[in-house]
C-alpha cells in the first residue's frame, strides 16, 4: 500500500497576503500575541522594500559510541540568520526612522498568510541594532534597519481572532 500524501495546498504569491508587524509586547511569550497586542502594533508592510533573513539554523552534534564504526549525529543549538528590514525613506523624515531607531526592542510579528484568525504566524523577539540610509543615489530612497534576534523564534503559532 503506498503512503498517503500529503494535503494538497493551496499556492500563493506573498505580495499582497504576507504582512510584517512590530509589536511592542507580547505578555504570553513564547505564546501568541492576543489581538489587543497586534492591534497596538505597527504594520510595517507598506513601506517594506525587502525583508532578508529570519531563518533558524540548527546545528548538529556527532555522538559516536565505541560499539560501532558509524558516528550518530544528534541536534544541537539552533541560531537564527542575520535579520533585516530595508524600508522605503520618506523625503520628509517621516519613516521608519520614527518607529525603530536604535536601540528598540520588541517582536517582530510574521503573518505569512496575512492577519487572518486561525491560521498561522511567527513571533521573534529582536533589538534593533542598526539603522543607515542606502547610500544609492539612481534607486528610491531605502533604510536598512538590521536586528539582532534576541530569544528563540516561535513559529506556528495560531493568529487570535
Amino acid at each position: 500500500m503506498p503512503a498517503t500524501p500529503i494535503t494538497v495546498t493551496t499556492r500563493y504569491t506573498p505580495p499582497g497576503r504576507r504582512a510584517y508587524n512590530w509589536l511592542t509586547a507580547v505578555a504570553a511569550y513564547p505564546g501568541a500575541p492576543t489581538r489587543a497586542e497586534i492591534n497596538a502594533g505597527s504594520d510595517l508592510t507598506a513601506q517594506l522594500a525587502e525583508v532578508n533573513g529570519f531563518e533558524l539554523t540548527g546545528d548538529s552534534a556527532d555522538a559516536p559510541d565505541l560499539g560501532g564504526g558509524f558516528v550518530a549525529q544528534v541536534p544541537a543549538r539552533v541560531t537564527a540568520s542575520d535579520s533585516e528590514f530595508v524600508f522605503y525613506a520618506s523625503s520628509n523624515s517621516n519613516d521608519i526612522r520614527t518607529v525603530l531607531p536604535r536601540g528598540t526592542a520588541g517582536f517582530v510579528l510574521i503573518l505569512p498568510e496575512g492577519d487572518v484568525p486561525t491560521q498561522k504566524c511567527e513571533v521573534w523577539p529582536a533589538t534593533v541594532k542598526s539603522m543607515f540610509v542606502d547610500a544609492s543615489i539612481e534607486d528610491p530612497g531605502k533604510i536598512h534597519v538590521q536586528l539582532s534576534i534576541t530569544r528563540l523564534p516561535i513559529q506556528n503559532l495560531t493568529i487570535p481572532a
